[in-house]
């Protein structure tokens, strides 16, 4: 099982949930707003002070919860669907999920997803 955490544009989520709904089989996901700072702009990606403002960087969290053979696709749909080609278009992680239950049935990992 695997957890894949995305952020990306908030202008892109049309487009992401789009490509996500296209998917032969999605066991859902979840969204919630966030900001945060991208990475530094010197040598190296580090900190140098420039006109940061924080409203040009908010951004879209997507959350999902699926198996491992339903992983490669998602990532590469919230991955085409999210690219813009400019700078601060975001990144997707995939880490071992190594457990799941649902709440209301009690089912366990790949049945709970």
């Amino acid at each position: 099982m695997k957890q894949i955490t995305a952020i990306f544009r908030p202008q892109r989520l049309e487009a992401v949930e789009a490509a996500l709904h296209a998917l032969p089989r999605l066991p859902g996901f979840t969204l919630y707003p966030a900001r945060g700072h991208a990475r530094g702009h010197g040598a190296g990606h580090r900190f140098v002070a420039d006109d940061w403002n924080p409203d040009a960087h908010d951004a879209i969290v997507l959350l999902v919860l699926c198996s491992d053979e339903d992983a490669p696709g998602i990532v590469t749909a919230v991955s085409e669907a999210a690219r813009t080609g400019h700078a601060g278009d975001g990144i997707v992680g995939v880490v071992e999920l190594a457990e799941a239950v649902r709440i209301r049935s009690g089912e366990r990992d790949a049945a709970a997803l």
